[in-house]
């Protein structure tokens, strides 16, 4: 998503025995700029961050923070997706809405907070898996307006142009150019 964007982009993959920063803020953009500034602390680089998730009205706003260790310590997607449909059977169509949540945490080399960023993608849960493409709630989450289609049936260009991720870094994008954060 970053190509043609004039930085050099590396992973945290590409520095080994990296710490995995312990996410205990209370919102996305706590926990991701909690994960931007330890990347800079190991690195002494500017670090771009994120914290994403879905939440469930029905579910008071559930998983959250927590969709990734919604069904328990070391949980898989297939996990999270069985635990949602159980928690939502018998949940007629117009109380199962949802969004997907993404926050973006910049920092630069010295660790300090120079951007932030958030998108939300609009959705419904489905009451079964759909799709084999994308990942996490992908297949459950029927995209709004139409709910006739899953994330995890758009291709991975239709799910950027749309998505809670894409929206998120076109924006931080559009302010990094513009104030040249960077330099």
């Amino acid at each position: 998503m970053l190509a043609g964007f004039p930085v050099d982009v590396c992973s945290m993959l590409d520095f080994p025995g990296i710490p995995e920063p312990e996410e205990t803020g209370a919102t996305f953009l706590e926990n991701a700029t909690i994960k931007a500034k330890a990347a800079s602390a190991y690195t002494g680089l500017p670090a771009l961050a994120d914290d994403s998730g879905i939440c469930i009205d029905a579910l008071g706003g559930a998983p959250g923070i927590f969709s990734a260790r919604w069904a328990g310590q070391g949980s898989t997607a297939d996990d999270w997706i069985q635990k949602t449909l159980e928690l939502l059977d018998g949940t007629q169509d117009d109380l199962r809405t949802c969004r997907y949540v993404c926050a973006l945490s910049l920092t630069d080399a010295a660790g300090n907070v120079i951007g932030v960023s958030e998108g939300t993608m609009e959705g419904r849960i489905g009451y079964s898996p759909s799709g084999q493409g994308g990942f996490g709630y992908d297949p459950i989450f029927l995209v709004a307006p139409k709910y006739d289609i899953t994330a995890a049936e758009l291709s991975p260009e239709e799910k950027h142009a749309i998505s809670h991720r894409g929206l998120a870094l076109r924006n931080m994008l559009a302010m990094v150019s513009e104030s040249n954060l960077l330099g």
